[in-house]
């Protein structure tokens, strides 16, 4: 029996190294064919490993930062090779931290991780907003290059206490909830031991609104760049780490409707929101 599990752990990490040959080929060839306009975040996008068109916008924003400490943080990070880093860290052979709550998620993250770069930590660790010192003990950096938020739950409370800490990424990314819709100020009411549903309409009930994003954020002096195509997530910069033409030039998309809800519920945010228009919720102002 032991000997079993172990064959199949060898063929799983073989099945997912193959993956992470593929995503890097993927990934190589759409970073060389994008016709970049600066002034346009969707024409930087391009995805390798992550599920979207992260990997892109992650890569421009990253290569006009004034200076780089080549350093990453991740919360939520899955199996490694599947996230918003697993570019920084296996094709720019970035540091950083992939934090995720799973156990064999994490393990096997380090696993296929360690033999690409060595200066990625795969920490099995559940956050929430009572985290943050902890966190804070781990990374090496306050102001780390580039950090990615996707716990899909009680994201703006961790959000919030971190910054509230002096946490000031130079880039960050962060899921948002498009049934929430464009101008909804909200998040889900704080529940410690929130998990998310994935069955029927309550699977819509997680996480944050672009709008409750931008009040946080820009409220502290991030200035937002874009959502991307497929909106799931929010990118925010901080303006000095950037020169101010570049900055001054981006021309971002407010909000766009989460294509996998969409496709799944087969009707727009606004009759989404219906489904859980019953829950509680919480303001941001």
């Amino acid at each position: 029996m032991v000997l079993l599990k172990k064959i199949k752990n060898i063929i799983s990490e073989n099945r997912y190294q193959h993956y992470v040959s593929q995503s890097l080929a993927r990934a190589s060839v759409l970073h060389s064919s994008r016709r970049i306009d600066p002034s346009s975040p969707d024409t930087w996008e391009f995805s390798g490993f992550s599920q979207n068109g992260e990997d892109g916008i992650i890569d421009y924003l990253v290569e006009n930062l004034i200076e780089s400490d080549r350093y990453f943080i991740e919360i939520g990070a899955s199996l490694g090779i599947d996230n918003n880093t697993a570019w920084l860290a296996i094709a720019k052979k970035f540091s950083g931290l992939m934090i995720e709550g799973s156990f064999d998620k994490s393990s096997m993250a380090q696993k296929l991780i360690s033999p690409h770069n060595i200066g990625v930590n795969c920490i099995n660790m559940f956050v929430d907003k009572d985290s943050v010192t902890e966190l804070r003990s781990i990374s090496l950096t306050d102001t780390p290059d580039f950090f990615s938020l996707d716990i899909d739950g009680n994201d703006y409370y961790l959000m919030r206490e971190l910054l509230s800490s002096g946490f000031r990424p130079k880039i960050i990314a962060a899921e948002f909830n498009s049934a929430f819709g464009p101008e909804k100020s909200i998040t889900i009411t704080y529940d410690k031991d929130f998990e998310f549903d994935l069955n029927g309409g309550q699977y819509l009930y997680y996480g944050v609104s672009i709008q409750a994003w931008r009040q946080l954020l820009c409220g502290v002096g991030y200035k937002f760049v874009t959502v991307e195509k497929n909106g799931v997530n929010g990118f925010f910069i901080w303006p000095t780490a950037f020169n101010q033409g570049f900055v001054d030039a981006i021309k971002g998309v407010d909000f766009r409707e989460n294509f996998f809800q969409l496709k799944k519920y087969k009707m727009g945010w606004e009759q989404q929101f219906q489904l859980i228009s019953h829950r509680d919720f919480f303001e941001v102002l």
